[in-house]
């Protein structure tokens, strides 16, 4: 993975203006699992190419069996298509992997109001530091006291935590 791959895709970082504005229209798409993060808020949108009428989109599934990103793609094809482009070709690509480092903290601030405690690290590197574990905050009380119950949460890239403070359960959004 190259260090510019390792970071967040943002709007600014793909091309000229015409494709910038498609960025904007794209970058708009909520993801159908957590309805509160849009596809760049989550960094699942790479790159957005366009010439003015024809647009190449380009998703990174959270993962390789991901059931969301073909909704996500239908969704940017037809939320393009009513801004006017003509021609929308979307492609996903699983290399480099997608992490949760491309959340946006903006995504991350509005998972937590959503009641997901966001992911609260960085994800580990080949070449980088060993992760240890940390405690997850609970997104409605802030207590660290909390405790995982089940690996998997309502989606793959969640676990299932309780807060011993306020008793609640929550998903946590795990560090990927």
């Amino acid at each position: 993975m190259t260090a510019l791959a390792a970071l967040p895709a943002t709007p600014d970082a793909h091309g000229d203006a015409a494709s910038q504005a498609a960025w904007k229209v794209a970058a708009q798409v909520t993801d159908p699992e957590v309805p509160v993060l849009t596809i760049a808020d989550l960094g699942v949108l790479r790159s957005v190419a366009s010439d003015g009428e024809a647009v190449h989109v380009v998703l990174t599934p959270t993962y390789s069996g991901c059931p969301a990103i073909d909704q996500m793609r239908d969704d940017v094809v037809l939320q393009l298509t009513a801004a006017g482009y003509a021609d929308v070709r979307v492609d996903f690509t699983l290399t480099p992997a997608w992490t949760t480092d491309w959340m946006s903290a903006d995504g991350k601030a509005k998972l937590r109001r959503y009641g997901i405690a966001p992911p609260n690290g960085r994800a580990p590197h080949l070449d980088g530091p060993v992760r240890i574990a940390i405690a997850v905050k609970c997104p409605r009380c802030d207590s660290l006291d909390t405790v995982e119950l089940a690996r998997f949460g309502s989606t793959s890239c969640k676990a299932l935590y309780e807060c011993r403070s306020c008793l609640e359960p929550f998903d946590f959004f795990k560090v990927l």
